[in-house]
């Protein structure tokens, strides 16, 4: 493709480096792990400043024991050395041109160019550019996408990544309990989350039909695969494949590490984005036999935004008008339920963290979701200007 400049390498299990030009779709089978595909399998990488973590990401994907065909970091209005590193670490490298829509922009930009070189046979995943791919990630993937050809898409489990304090170790914890109640439902997910995600090309090239007939959404208004009038492109996509019937999948062997976020604003920033996101992509698909479930989760959100109100509000009128807090023995026992929730739900992380959510510090991280979610919700009743 012209607009790819520099050279994708794959590693074979030898250790010798091939250009993927030159390779032979045999080679490329040699290559890889048990898992086949009938088509090639290509690999974009979003990426809008991204220096400090593309190598390692790049690096990630090339040494997977399912090598893909050819990876591609889409370089979006960067400022950095975003790009000349992907090409040092072996992925080409695609510029987008006055993308405004940021990430679902530059995927479709990038899209545009390699789903009409494609069959219907091929695939094509997304991988966030803060994203560290476990080196069976893509086989377990493939092997998924093989075995049912209604599955529309394939997305990871994630850990989170190290450091960034307090906030970040709240945040390494909630996604343990996230990737726990996925593995306990054997992989089925609400959301093909945007870290990771397989797709079929021939699936992106319906969902593209799908948005120019009416079938779906517009969203650019000409056939771009996502759909850059939201703030959360994955969750829509995800709406967008149930609605063509289609089913989503995210196995626990399909694991990752992604990047957590660093302070409490930047986390509030994210996680109003997700949140307002899927409030308004439940407005704008309505209430159908795809979307009633949630729905029904935003409904128990909103009650519990409602009843952490309530209880915040009953501690400062103890206080402040009864002169403290009386401690009730229901209240106690209810109590002691959330005390053992918290301690079952982290014991994939060990001991000394089962000990530690015993003493309920994770409430801080809970509470301040809670204000989020009010927030999110307010915004969309009030119509306030998006921002992220």
């Amino acid at each position: 493709m012209p607009a790819y400049r520099g050279r994708h390498r794959r590693r074979g299990r030898d250790g010798d480096r091939r250009d993927a030009g030159r390779s032979t779709r045999t080679n490329a089978a040699a290559a890889r792990g048990s898992a086949r595909l009938p088509g090639e399998l290509y690999v974009l990488v979003p990426a809008h400043n991204e220096a400090e973590g593309i190598s390692e990401s790049v690096t990630a994907l090339l040494r997977q024991t399912y090598q893909p065909d050819l990876v591609v970091v889409v370089a979006d209005n960067c400022r950095d050395a975003t790009a000349s590193l992907a090409a040092r670490a072996g992925a080409r490298v695609f510029t987008t041109r006055g993308n405004q829509h940021k990430k679902a922009g530059a995927l479709n930009q990038a899209l545009a160019r390699l789903l009409p070189e494609l069959t219907a046979d091929d695939y094509v995943m997304v991988v966030d550019a803060d994203s560290v791919l476990d080196p069976d990630f893509l086989n377990h993937a493939v092997a998924k996408l093989s075995a049912d050809r209604r599955l529309g898409a394939v997305g990871g489990v994630f850990r989170g990544s190290s450091g960034s304090g307090f906030v970040g170790h709240l945040q390494r914890n909630e996604y343990m309990r996230y990737a726990r109640d996925v593995a306990r439902l054997n992989g089925k997910c609400l959301v093909v989350t945007g870290t990771a995600a397989v797709f079929r090309a021939g699936t992106l090239m319906e969902v593209s039909a799908a948005r120019l007939s009416g079938q779906l959404p517009a969203g650019d208004g000409v056939g771009g695969v996502y759909d850059t009038t939201v703030l959360t492109e994955d969750n829509e996509m995800t709406f967008a494949l149930r609605h063509l019937g289609y089913t989503v999948l995210s196995p626990k062997e399909c694991s990752l590490v992604t990047e957590v976020m660093t302070t409490w604003g930047d986390l509030w920033r994210q996680r109003l984005r997700w949140k307002r996101g899927a409030v308004e992509n439940c407005l704008q698909y309505g209430l159908t036999r795809v979307t009633w479930p949630y729905w029904g989760r935003q409904l128990v959100t909103l009650l519990g935004v409602l009843t952490t109100f309530a209880y915040l509000g009953s501690l400062v009128y103890s206080v402040a008008v009864l002169g403290g807090i009386h401690i009730q023995p229901f209240w106690m026992a209810v109590t002691g339920i959330f005390v053992v929730e918290r301690v079952v739900t982290i014991r994939y992380r060990g001991w000394k963290y089962m000990l530690a959510s015993a003493t309920m510090y994770e409430l801080v991280l809970d509470i301040f979701l809670q204000f989020v979610h009010a927030k999110a919700y307010a915004d969309s009743v009030f119509r306030r200007e998006r921002n992220w």
